[in-house]
């Protein structure tokens, strides 16, 4: 499966959740809109610090929604694969095979 078509699936399956649990879901989001905010830091480097947690924790959906999210607000694939080094970095050999997948989405995001 792409990313793109992976990108659709999480997302078909978020709004079944969101109807299913809609308050929770809420508050989530909104959690995700007030940290992901522009602030001392700004979107774009909170979005390198989500990818690089995404790849630490081994979620490959994660890596998914932020390596997308990296390409809305302009990131390079110079600046992801720095984001990726730190990662394999904190996280070792799991860390490194992530972040393969990782760069190869965003690669995928960028075509």
């Amino acid at each position: 499966m792409s990313a793109t078509e992976d990108l659709a699936t999480k997302r078909n399956q978020l709004r079944n959740l969101r109807k299913a649990i809609p308050d929770t879901f809420a508050g989530f989001v909104a959690m995700e809109q007030a940290a992901s905010a522009d602030g001392a830091l700004s979107k774009k480097q909170k979005e390198f610090i989500a990818l690089g947690i995404a790849v630490a924790m081994r979620c490959e959906a994660c890596i998914v929604s932020h390596a997308k999210a990296l390409v809305s607000v302009g990131a390079t694939r110079e600046e992801v694969v720095e984001v990726l080094g730190t990662s394999i970095q904190m996280s070792g050999g799991p860390g490194l095979m992530y972040a393969g997948k990782a760069l190869e989405i965003f690669d995928e995001f960028t075509a």
